[in-house]
C-alpha cells in the first residue's frame, strides 16, 4: 500500500480543459464516438464501435444498469418565486422500487432550489397525468444529510413514478451549461438502462449500442450487471486542500447474486464499464472481507460500506474469490437473491484493485474523484493518456468520448 492518500494534495490531479473541450451533445452515432486504448502504456486510438477487437474471449464484462430518473421538479409560490426540487434519494418509502411505487404520498431527500423564498408552507402545482388533472403538494418535514425531506402528495389513482414522468426534468450535468432538451432523454440514458434511480447517467455505457453489445457476445465475451444509483454528489467538486476533507456520497447498489457466481467464475477478474461499476465492484470485495470477519451480521444495510476509508484500514490478506464467495454464503443463509446495500467508498491513489481488471471511462473533470479512481487504476499514465486526448481532439465528460484503460500491473 502506498502512503497515506488522505493527505493527497487535489491541486496535484489537475490539467487544462478548454471549454470547447468539453461536449455539450453526444456524436450523432453511439458507437462512432472516439476510443482511446490504454495498453500497458501503450496509447492508441480507434473508434468505440470496435471495442471487442481488445477484449480478451472468455472475459467478463460488467455495466451498470441503472436508469436516470427526471429528478428536477418545479414550482411557483403565489408571489411567483419559482421553486426547484431535485431528488437525491428516497426517505419513506426507503427502497426505490417501492417510491416509485407508491400512490398518494411519498418522501425525498432532495436539494432545494431558491429554498430562501421558501420558509414555511406547503406548494401546490395542477400537472396533467394521462389526460387527467392532479393536484400535487409539496411540504418540507426537516433535514437528512446534504439535502431536505420533502413530502410529496396527491390525489388520484396514479403513482409517484407517472408523475415524475410528467412534469419531472431529466438533470444533464450543470457543465453543459444548457437546458435540458427532448433528446436528451433518450441520448443521457445506456441502452441497457432498466432499473430507475440515478441523478446521472453512468455515462461510460453511453457509447454501447445494440450492434456493439452483439459483437461482444460474438467475440465470446459474456455480459452481466449490477446496479448503483449515480446521486448528484458525482458532480461534488473536491474542494479541500487534501482529498481527507472530501466526504463522498452515499450510492445505493444492488447485485444479484447469480453475477457474483459470474465474476468467481471468471477468477474474480472483470471488465468494468465506468467508475460507477468500479465502485461497486470493489465494494464487493470489502462486503466480502466485513462478512468473513462478521458472520452473525444479519442486515443488508450493515454490510454497506459507510467509512470511505475502508479500503485503506482494511487488511488486505482476502483472496478476491473467497470474499465474493463469503458473499454468496451469507446471501444463502439469509435466503436472498439480489443484494441490495450502499457505499460510500473513495478510490484513490494508494488503493489496490481487487476485482476490476481493465476499465472502460470516459474523461473526467481535473480535481474531481473519478480522475483519482483513474489514477489509481493506471498510475501517473494518467497524464499521458489525458495529454494524448487534448492532443487529438478528443471530446470530454459526459457526452465525450471514451477510453478503455489496461495496466500494466494486469
Amino acid at each position: 500500500m502506498s502512503p497515506d492518500p488522505r493527505h493527497i494534495k487535489i491541486r496535484d490531479y489537475t490539467y487544462s480543459l478548454p471549454e470547447e473541450r468539453i461536449a455539450k451533445y453526444p456524436v450523432a452515432k453511439r458507437d462512432e464516438s472516439k476510443l482511446l486504448v490504454y495498453n500497458k502504456g501503450v496509447i492508441s486510438h480507434d473508434v468505440f464501435k470496435n471495442i471487442p477487437q481488445y477484449l480478451d474471449a472468455g472475459s467478463l464484462l460488467i455495466y451498470n444498469n441503472t436508469k436516470v430518473i427526471q429528478a428536477r421538479i418545479h414550482f411557483h409560490k403565489e408571489t411567483g418565486a419559482l421553486i426547484e426540487v431535485f431528488l437525491l434519494e428516497p426517505y419513506s418509502p426507503h427502497d426505490y422500487e417501492q417510491v416509485f411505487q407508491s400512490r398518494n404520498r411519498c418522501s425525498w431527500v432532495c436539494l432545494v432550489g431558491n429554498l430562501k423564498k421558501w420558509k414555511t408552507g406547503r406548494l401546490t402545482r395542477v400537472i396533467n397525468v394521462a389526460g387527467s388533472d392532479v393536484l400535487l403538494s409539496i411540504e418540507k418535514k426537516g433535514e437528512s444529510g446534504i439535502g431536505h425531506v420533502i413530502e410529496f402528495s396527491w390525489e388520484g389513482d396514479v403513482c409517484f413514478s407517472e408523475i415524475l414522468d410528467a412534469i419531472g426534468e431529466l438533470p444533464i450535468p450543470p457543465y453543459l451549461n444548457r437546458d435540458t432538451e427532448e433528446s436528451d432523454k433518450t441520448t443521457y440514458q445506456t441502452v441497457y438502462s432498466k432499473i430507475k434511480g440515478s441523478v446521472a447517467a453512468p455515462t461510460a455505457g453511453l457509447h454501447f449500442t445494440d450492434a456493439v453489445l452483439q459483437d461482444i457476445a460474438a467475440h465470446d465475451i459474456e455480459c452481466d450487471e449490477v446496479t448503483l444509483h449515480v446521486g448528484a454528489g458525482t458532480f461534488k467538486p473536491v474542494k479541500s486542500e487534501e482529498i481527507e476533507g472530501h466526504e463522498m456520497h452515499r450510492e445505493f447498489i444492488s447485485v444479484r447474486r447469480s453475477t457474483i457466481e459470474n465474476i468467481i467464475a471468471h477468477g474474480g477478474k472483470v471488465t468494468a464499464v465506468g467508475t460507477t461499476s468500479v465502485r461497486t465492484l470493489e465494494s464487493l470485495y470489502y462486503i466480502g472481507c466485513n462478512i468473513m470477519s462478521h458472520p452473525d451480521i444479519e442486515d443488508e444495510e450493515a454490510l454497506s460500506i459507510s467509512d470511505q476509508w475502508t479500503p485503506y484500514d482494511t487488511p488486505q490478506e482476502v483472496d478476491t474469490v473467497e470474499a465474493l464467495q463469503a458473499i454468496v454464503g451469507w446471501m444463502d443463509r439469509q435466503g436472498i437473491s439480489t443484494l441490495h446495500t450502499s457505499t460510500k467508498i473513495i478510490i484513490a491513489p494508494g488503493y489496490r484493485y481487487h476485482v476490476v481488471e481493465k476499465l472502460i471511462t470516459n474523461f473526467h473533470q481535473p480535481q474531481s474523484t473519478l480522475l483519482l479512481l483513474v489514477s489509481a487504476f493506471i498510475g501517473e499514465d494518467w497524464r499521458r493518456v489525458y495529454d494524448y486526448a487534448l492532443d487529438n481532439d478528443f471530446r470530454f465528460l459526459s457526452y465525450g468520448d471514451s477510453s478503455l484503460l489496461i495496466p500494466k500491473t494486469t
